[in-house]
């Protein structure tokens, strides 16, 4: 029988490009059913819920191809429906597609987050040094270098928006390459294997992708 992915993103549905990447690495005849936790709302009212603070931001893109910052309490208060319609899918994985640091939330027993992913592949490999962080946003780089903080961690950030072409994805990849990292985590899932490839050669590190990173994990649950 064949098996069921959900996927719960921060924004709308459909989201093609998430939903076709975590099936290139689900099991084959795997179907992929994606929700969005604005899902119903009109453009007036998404853009009512502005981040009151720049930790309260997350940026996503919306049906049709806007982006837009969002408030993450928002979001969270959405969620628990959100989740609850993916389990009425009958899904047998769930993941949540965003890299954001999330509280508990009704309904997310065995939801996988991909900011644990990143987190726990990112100890594993660097156990003390320095981090770099491609972020979407300038304004999240204080909340998301404190979400990455440990002892023997430095981390150091730059911004890139999703959306950004070769030319801006290959100048931010120089400019945080200046700043010396052992890593590179890219903390977003709207950066896509185009976007890595794109700044793979300014880095001269690795860089972690997370949606990918979390699609491998996902096929070991799902096989």
């Amino acid at each position: 029988m064949p098996r069921i992915l959900g996927v719960a993103t921060i924004g709308q549905a459909p989201r093609d490009d998430i939903a076709a990447l975590f099936a290139q690495h689900a099991p084959p005849g795997t179907k992929v059913i994606l929700r969005g936790a604005l899902d119903g709302l009109s453009d007036a009212e998404v853009d009512l819920l502005k981040p009151e603070y720049g930790g309260d931001t997350l940026y996503t893109r919306l049906r049709g191809g806007r982006d837009v910052k969002i408030s993450k309490k928002a979001v969270i208060a959405r969620s628990p429906e959100l989740l609850a319609k993916l389990r009425n899918d009958g899904c047998d994985a769930i993941v949540y597609a965003c890299t954001g640091d999330f509280p508990p939330m009704e309904g997310d027993e065995n939801v996988l987050f991909p900011s644990r992913i990143l987190n726990g592949l990112c100890t594993g490999l660097l156990p003390r040094g320095r981090l770099g962080l491609l972020i979407p946003l300038a304004e999240q780089a204080e909340k998301l270098g404190a979400k990455w903080s440990r002892a023997g961690l430095e981390v150091v950030a730059e911004a890139l928006a999703p959306s950004a072409g070769m030319d801006e994805a290959d100048a931010a990849a120089r400019r945080l390459a200046a700043k010396k990292p052992d890593l590179v985590a890219m903390d977003c899932m709207s950066y896509t294997p185009a976007t890595k490839e794109w700044v793979k050669p300014g880095l001269g590190v690795p860089a972690l992708l997370a949606i990918t990173a979390t699609g491998r994990v996902l096929r070991e649950m799902l096989e």
